[in-house]
């Protein structure tokens, strides 16, 4: 990357396939120079690399028919590209890692859980615990780290729109959040706390009962940045100009700018 201020950005896109024009018109904007995606819902021999090739972007995907789904956008060509967390049997798509220079991002779609004490929750604590893992082994091999996407998880109860109906709920459990910060306590911060809090801080609303609208949404995207990436951490902005347009997704695009990469 030859830019002084290299852009992250991670947008659960909720269907590539329906989102592709606002992925094109976003990326078409100038807002970022590295994006994980999550939720594609495209089989890998589906993914719209011409399109995105012919707009002048490099692609790297992994994904699966109907659900999941996780790509790496980027303007410069990524390398060192690998699927799912190593070590961890895994039928769905929800990991894809990938290096441009010397900045490595590890994109995740981690489990809904859908309620806690389900089956799913079980799966989603385990998956968490095996990405811990995953993230304490590539810090070692690579400093200049992001773990970014969709984690279905709000850190805290100022991270809800309405405390009363989350609270202890699936997506802000005791457990879910103790499994948040076990990531963070393998030398990760969440880019978010690094900047005065926006009284806008939220990045998903529920498309029911005009959630967007009425201001019902929860933060769970995160970008998790190693130390050296705090050292060089320049701006931190949630984008919510997608979320308004024509059939959105119901998550919007979050932006982590670094100086100096």
């Amino acid at each position: 990357m030859t830019n002084t201020t290299t852009r992250l950005a991670t947008w659960n896109v909720n269907s590539l396939n329906v989102r592709l024009p606002h992925m094109l018109q976003w990326l078409n904007s100038d807002a970022a120079d590295l994006v994980a995606v999550q939720e594609t819902k495209l089989t890998d021999d589906r993914f719209p690399v011409d399109a995105l090739t012919e707009a002048g972007w490099h692609s790297a995907w992994h994904g699966q028919k109907t659900y999941n789904g996780v790509a790496l956008i980027s303007r410069s060509p990524i390398e060192d590209v690998t699927t799912g967390i190593p070590g961890f049997d895994d039928t769905q798509a929800r990991v894809i890692a990938g290096s441009v220079g010397e900045l490595r991002m590890i994109c995740v779609y981690v489990p809904n859980g859908q309620a806690v004490g389900s089956d799913k929750y079980s799966y989603k604590l385990e998956w968490l615990a095996a990405l811990r893992r995953y993230i304490a082994d590539s810090l070692r091999e690579h400093p200049r780290l992001v773990v970014s996407g969709d984690f279905n998880i709000a850190p805290t109860v100022d991270d809800t729109h309405d405390p009363d109906r989350w609270e202890g709920n699936i997506l802000c459990s005791d457990a879910e959040r103790a499994a948040l910060a076990a990531l963070l306590d393998t030398g990760l911060t969440d880019a978010f706390t690094c900047v005065e809090p926006p009284e806008q801080r939220f990045t998903w609303w529920d498309y029911r009962q005009g959630g967007f609208r009425r201001g019902h949404g929860l933060r769970i995207d995160h970008h998790l940045i190693s130390a050296p990436l705090v050292e060089a951490f320049g701006d931190f902005r949630i984008d919510i100009e997608p979320r308004r347009w024509e059939r959105p997704s119901d998550h919007t695009p979050v932006i982590c700018e670094l100086r100096g990469n």
